[in-house]
């Protein structure tokens, strides 16, 4: 019964909430390429269904609050909730079905967020550079530093003039190997190409660096493998934007990143926060909820609407917070994300626990 009282309130909220945000930013973007760029009405229309993903995953939390909000006022409001009571059911068994169907709903965010949402983005990207912009794909990267650091420093600096992520190839290969901080080899080669999973450099030159700074010749090579854990694969990944990207792909780039003494703090953010912010779901509404049996007023879905607006808003707001003290590293980037729901689901808790 409860569970039949929310699903109502829960569609209107997500439709509610995607056609606010899609009117506050989407309409507007649209418009202008329609009207200043001349886009034809088929783009326009692929566009849209390519963002649409995106903006429905950040509305089911949303659309959760408002239906736990609106589902549990109407019963208070028909005095359901204190039959219930008085039939000896307390108010946090009520919420049992919510809690299941509200992780449910976080469940289900998470895994568009992981398999939907990535690939609409980069086909929304595609299409706003390639046919809007007509902006040619990049067919290389050009001054590519890798770094490479050990347990004692720096291990390694691999230069390329240029590099072809989709035929496998570099141009121009430098590497710089140190031992002890110190500069102790010297590789040049004119190319190297991805074969069987590795990369080979040909027509290249070894050098040997002393203590004293002096540079000997050692060898030179028509072939020679460069021990590179980054595919071409990987290379253009590096490029990705992390909207695109999977939590999978977040984490390998991490760890790609570290190995090569980059700082990966905001991306570590970003992972962290793909993980916490699909569970706004259930901690908002067990908000809503105990929000919604305090005593009612006149307004029905537009003051149910506009009091979830205040509390997303809320929400948001700590979640950028947060954010921001994580990327600046005044947070760790674990804390950073899931600060907001911790402090949004232990007041739900505790405004579960007076409901009783």
């Amino acid at each position: 019964m409860i569970l039949m009282e929310l699903l109502g309130p829960f569609a209107f909220g997500v439709a509610a909430f995607t056609v606010l945000m899609v009117a506050g930013s989407l309409l507007f973007r649209i418009a202008d390429l329609v009207i200043q760029r001349g886009v034809s009405l088929g783009v326009v229309v692929r566009l849209f269904l390519y963002y649409l993903p995106g903006v429905v995953v950040t509305t089911i939390p949303m659309g959760s609050l408002l239906g736990a909000l609106m589902g549990f006022g109407k019963l208070s409001s028909h005095s359901e909730i204190v039959a219930l009571k008085a039939c000896g059911v307390p108010f946090r068994r009520m919420v049992r079905p919510l809690v299941v169907a509200s992780a449910l709903a976080s469940v289900v965010t998470f895994v568009l967020n992981e398999t939907v949402v990535p690939l609409s983005e980069r086909a929304a990207r595609n299409v706003l550079a390639y046919e809007i912009m007509r902006e040619r794909p990049p067919e290389f990267k050009e001054r590519m530093f890798l770094r490479e650091e050990g347990s004692s420093g720096l291990r390694r600096v691999i230069y390329m003039d240029r590099i072809r992520p989709r035929t496998g190839e570099m141009e121009g290969v430098l590497v710089q190997e140190f031992e002890g901080g110190r500069l102790s080899r010297l590789t040049s080669a004119r190319r190297a190409v991805w074969r069987d999973g590795k990369w080979t450099m040909e027509e290249g030159k070894t050098f040997e660096v002393a203590p004293d700074g002096g540079v000997k010749f050692l060898y030179s090579f028509a072939r020679e493998s460069l021990r590179l854990d980054l595919s071409p694969a990987r290379v253009e990944a590096q490029s990705t934007d992390p909207s695109q990207m999977s939590v999978f792909q977040m984490a390998e780039q991490i760890g790609l990143m570290e190995r090569q003494g980059s700082d990966a703090t905001k991306l570590r953010v970003m992972f962290h926060l793909r993980l916490a912010v699909p569970w706004a779901s259930l901690v908002l509404a067990l908000v809503g909820a105990s929000a919604g049996v305090r005593p009612q007023r006149s307004g029905g879905a537009g003051v149910g609407l506009g009091l979830s607006v205040v509390i997303v808003f809320l929400y948001y707001v700590v979640l950028s917070f947060c954010q921001s003290l994580g990327e600046a590293s005044y947070l760790p980037p674990v804390v950073a994300a899931w600060v907001p729901n911790l402090v949004f689901g232990v007041a739900g808790l505790f405004m579960v626990r007076r409901g009783d």
